[in-house]
């Protein structure tokens, strides 16, 4: 009985925190000794790529609002104020189309999409704004009831007010990703980071080998004392450098010879 009353008194004195909000220590270097983050990987190729693909796909589903009949069947309900909100319109800044492509790569790259609820005086929706995942937070208060923390930003919707906002669960729509405890998901970038701090590495590398590479390549040697040895190496180096400048002939004046060649 030691070990069941163990996980039950953990149930009974819930933390103030989610178990999958303290994802975020996942992230920071990579193996590679590249900084990895969810903006910072988009300039990879196959994540731009991805994340496009599956977030316009989603987007471009269609989208309707169905009611049950008395038969049993379901029939479109056009009439009613969520089909405009979900198919067409879910606030007036943005399409139904953009609104999904949004949240798709918030979902694809924190691992989380949020949208925070706006309803009117008799409690109906009426519109729906998202979220940054990365200024939100998933917490528990001192009973045990879930709330959202959001630090609010310049780039925010004016539906949100102040440095931070606590909205509790009726007033977000909360899409999880994959992750621990069913509440918060985890960032797939954060997952893969040495893999992705690996690819920045090697295209930084080719490509600074692309820009920095001189031929013929060695030591300039020259039998006296230059008086401007930089003139010399950038002279050098805008003739030769670079891959459009590869396997040019260098001719040597005054004495000058390379070393090093093979």
């Amino acid at each position: 009985m030691g070990l069941f009353s163990g996980l039950f008194r953990a149930r009974d004195a819930p933390q103030n925190r989610t178990s999958g909000s303290a994802y975020s220590f996942f992230m920071g270097g990579s193996t590679s000794g590249k900084r990895v983050n969810e903006r910072s990987s988009m300039q990879m190729t196959a994540v731009y790529s991805c994340v496009r693909i599956l977030s316009e796909a989603v987007a471009g589903l269609p989208l309707h609002f169905y009611r049950y009949t008395d038969n049993g069947g379901k029939e479109k309900a056009a009439e009613h104020p969520l089909y405009f909100l979900l198919h067409d319109e879910p606030n007036p800044e943005m399409t139904s189309f953009v609104f999904r492509e949004t949240l798709m790569t918030h979902l694809l790259l924190w691992g989380n999409a949020y949208a925070q609820i706006i309803r009117n005086g008799r409690g109906e929706v009426i519109g729906l704004y998202p979220l940054m995942p990365d200024r939100m937070g998933v917490e528990r208060d001192s009973k045990g009831q879930l709330y959202y923390e959001y630090t609010v930003g310049m780039d925010d919707a004016p539906t949100v007010k102040g440095s931070t906002v606590i909205l509790p669960p009726s007033e977000v729509l909360h899409i999880p990703g994959l992750g621990f405890d069913g509440l918060v998901g985890y960032s797939p970038i954060a997952m893969a980071k040495n893999a992705i701090g690996m690819a920045i590495a090697c295209e930084e590398y080719g490509a600074k080998f692309f820009a920095n590479g001189a031929q013929p390549s060695g030591v300039l040697e020259h039998p006296g004392t230059l008086k401007d040895p930089s003139r010399v190496r950038e002279s050098w180096q805008s003739t030769f450098g670079g891959s459009h400048n590869a396997n040019k002939v260098a001719v040597l004046e005054e004495g000058v010879r390379p070393e090093g060649r093979h």
